[in-house]
């Protein structure tokens, strides 16, 4: 729901009827492109062994045990890790997964608890389908993994900066037996299978059995609903609403899977169904009504729509509108929409708990104006493509409201949870992780896109949240924006009471704490009181300010900061100071960068312009293998989003490319420690639309980043797709931390192109 661009001119602005449906056109502000510093797509953050948002305290008690996939026994390639927008990588859980190239490749899980089913969240190449072979224990069961591009790859032409993204899908399945811990599933390509994929993560869980009707409901069969998904049934369930309202009854939903072509009337009624793995709704517009008397009771079923692409003039969602005051949405899997709940009139009161809410290609939930006293807690979202949970207090204030014990995982365009406006919410006990391109994991903000707008006022709460690789550079502006972003973005924020606390920041890429007038103004921030925080190996600075007002900080602790302790440098320049007041019990992030003509780049240590709180540790180097890979990358030049990371990320499908017409060029790795060296692989995508080509070049190395001398003189290097369009280059051993490939030709190209560059000890 959110997008920062630093330009000249005016964007276009979002429709009211649009941000209505759930979906946002957003207005960009003028400012100047030049005056603002850029950082490196790339921040040069990572450790051997990511944390996950299971392992930390906080968040949402889910059912299922969840596994990552660069973590199991596998014989596939491991991506990652990535920051770069729009890339497999930098989508994915702990921005790593593992890649399935073809048949007999495999990941392979080993349970630490039992379970009887799997939900598998995948990427595979745009425009593909196919399944995925199942084993159990070594033997292959009957039951395949179905997956599918269809639902993924969306692109919106109509947000600022934003280039496709919203790469994975979920899948899942029954295995058709209980598996005790120790147990082995695995995961793999086989004859007949999809000719590639990609596997994030895997969630097992032991599903229980199918529940009963209860007494006192009817049944949607009854009324000729069809549990086989052939006819639709949409006529059948508001029969039978009409019947269980009349009867004081609640609506009963059966195992099966029941196609609505059709909204249904769901007010002062109870839904139930018989468990959110057994009773499925195909609908891409379940519920839709602009107002209700409440009482809405919805348990126990999933609900599946058909949602590929983002279209912001149609209401493609779980629930449009409202369920009335009083109303409960409990247990429910939402899959494939545009957003699952985006709630307008009379919700008050309203509880949304223990859902999972999965690949909507805008927001999870927002409560869009008006709302008072909603809870929504324990719910497990993952792979929005705007805001996973947001309060929008458009026309009127949302007031009173908590999110709460939620678990967020990659939001691919926006942020993580987002306050626009509105007067004493509470954001406490979350956590948040891998957010992407155009938000923070945490956003109190001022930022309107419509009116009539309320701003900030009374108090707001941040509490308790635990915030994992969160932040992410804006590709407007080319600037990062927080992990926990405070934006004065339309309005200044001074009669506001900002309280945040006990907050936990893990391996932000960027910076940790942000305040700024994202819409270039320079309107104040202030009244806003940190008391306690953690903050471990971010990537830059811990307190990244940016516009005129003050904080007050007590009980901060940074360990592992990149750079610096603070970046303090208001936009417009001359728009006035911020002042870091600081308590007590704060260590770790005295430092500050002094030259705001430049930003400090991601794990540069003491670089110039700033004195350091701690350095990042390089990329741990393994003991053997490819030694470049997740290391940091630069390059004489880039084009487009083809930048130096995409060498090293350990995906041959994402490359590098130079400027144009413009050799000789550069791709430089820092190995993060000096090696002996003897060898170079260096590939471009694995794809027939890659034809042949030569590139001239030569291989240098140095100790310093200074001195060079040449390890490979300059030759041809032919990339030929019948052989993987992969070339090695074999030199006499020398010892280097920096190895450079300096590119004069190239005949498929008038640039330097490098899908990988692997660097391998003598």
């Amino acid at each position: 729901m959110h997008t920062r661009r630093r330009s000249t001119v005016w964007l276009a602005t979002a429709t009211a009827a649009a941000l209505a449906a759930g979906g946002l056109a957003l207005a960009i502000t003028a400012e100047s492109a030049s005056a603002v510093p850029t950082v490196s797509t790339a921040p040069a953050v990572s450790t051997a062994a990511t944390v996950s948002p299971f392992a930390v305290s906080g968040g949402a008690s889910v059912p299922f045990t969840e596994y990552e996939a660069e973590a199991a026994a596998t014989n596939g390639a491991t991506i990652g890790p990535d920051y770069t927008q729009g890339t497999v990588a930098s989508e994915a859980s702990g921005r790593r997964a593992v890649t399935l190239g073809g048949q007999g490749q495999y990941v392979e899980f080993t349970l630490t608890a039992a379970a009887n089913a799997v939900d598998v969240a995948y990427n595979l190449p745009r425009g593909a389908a196919g399944t995925v072979s199942v084993y159990v224990n070594g033997a292959k069961i009957s039951q395949k993994l179905a997956v599918t591009a269809q639902y993924s790859y969306v692109d919106t032409s109509w947000i600022a900066g934003s280039k496709t993204h919203h790469l994975f899908d979920d899948s899942r399945i029954r295995l058709g037996q209980n598996l005790a811990a120790g147990a082995k599933v695995r995961l793999q390509l086989d004859a007949g299978d999809t000719g590639s994929a990609t596997v994030d993560v895997a969630d097992f869980e032991q599903v229980a059995a199918v529940a009963a009707q209860p007494a006192n409901s009817l049944s949607i069969v009854a009324n000729g609903a069809d549990p086989t998904g052939v006819n639709d049934s949409t006529s059948a369930f508001n029969t039978t609403i009409s019947q269980a309202k009349s009867q004081g009854k609640e609506v009963w939903i059966p195992q099966g899977d029941f196609k609505l072509g059709s909204t249904i009337a769901a007010d002062g009624v109870t839904i139930r169904g018989a468990g959110n793995w057994y009773s499925v709704l195909h609908s891409s517009h379940l519920i839709d009504q602009t107002s209700a008397s409440g009482n809405t009771k919805l348990y126990d079923f999933a609900v599946f729509g058909e949602v590929s692409v983002r279209n912001d003039g149609s209401p493609d969602s779980f629930i449009t509108g409202s369920l009335g005051p009083n109303s409960v949405v409990s247990g429910i899997w939402v899959q494939r929409e545009k957003c699952g709940l985006w709630l307008t009139g009379n919700n008050n009161n309203l509880v949304v708990q223990n859902n999972r809410i999965l690949g909507t290609t805008a927001d999870g939930l927002n409560l869009d104006g008006s709302a008072s006293g909603v809870q929504v807690k324990n719910n497990f979202l993952r792979n929005q493509g705007d805001d996973s949970l947001a309060m929008w207090s458009l026309g009127t204030p949302d007031t009173g409201n908590t999110f709460s014990g939620n678990t967020i995982v990659q939001p691919n365009l926006a942020n993580g949870i987002a306050i626009y406006g509105g007067s004493n919410n509470t954001v406490s006990n979350n956590v948040i992780a891998d957010t992407n391109a155009l938000g923070s994991g945490i956003a109190i903000s001022n930022q309107a896109f419509l009116q009539p707008f309320n701003p900030l006022s009374g108090t707001v709460t941040a509490s308790g949240n635990t915030l994992i690789r969160t932040g992410a550079i804006n590709p407007n502006w080319g600037h990062p924006m927080g992990a926990l972003r405070v934006d004065s973005y339309d309005y200044a924020i001074t009669s506001v009471n900002v309280q945040i606390s006990s907050t936990s920041f893990v391996d932000s890429p960027y910076s940790d704490f942000e305040f700024v007038s994202g819409g270039g103004h320079g309107y104040q921030v202030s009244g806003v009181t940190v008391n306690g925080a953690t903050a471990s190996n971010t990537g830059t600075v811990v307190v990244q300010a940016e516009t005129p007002g003050s904080a007050t900080f007590t009980n901060v602790v940074a360990t592992g900061t990149g750079v610096t302790g603070t970046y303090n440098c208001p936009y417009p320049s001359g728009s006035g100071a911020f002042t870091i007041n600081r308590g007590s019990g704060n260590s770790g992030w005295d430092g500050n960068w002094a030259d705001c003509a430049s930003w400090p780049q991601p794990g540069s240590g003491s670089a110039s312009g700033g004195t350091t709180g701690g350095t990042t540790p390089p990329p741990t180097t393994p003991a053997s293998g490819n030694l470049a890979q997740g290391h940091p990358a630069t390059a004489s030049s880039t084009t487009q989003t083809y930048t130096a990371a995409n060498a090293v990320d350990g995906n041959a499908s994402s490359y590098w490319e130079s400027a144009s017409n413009a050799f000789p060029q550069t791709l430089t790795v820092d190995l993060g420690a000096a090696h002996s060296v003897g060898k170079v692989t260096l590939k471009l995508p694995p794809s027939t639309d890659w034809a042949t080509r030569t590139e001239t070049l030569s291989v240098l190395g140095s100790t310093d980043n200074s001195t060079w001398s040449t390890l490979k003189s300059s030759g041809a290097a032919t990339f030929d797709p019948s052989s993987g369009n992969t070339a090695t280059l074999t030199f006499t051993a020398a010892g280097a931390r920096y190895v450079r490939l300096s590119v004069t030709a190239n005949t498929g190209w008038p640039a330097g192109q490098i899908s990988e560059f692997e660097v391998y000890a003598s």
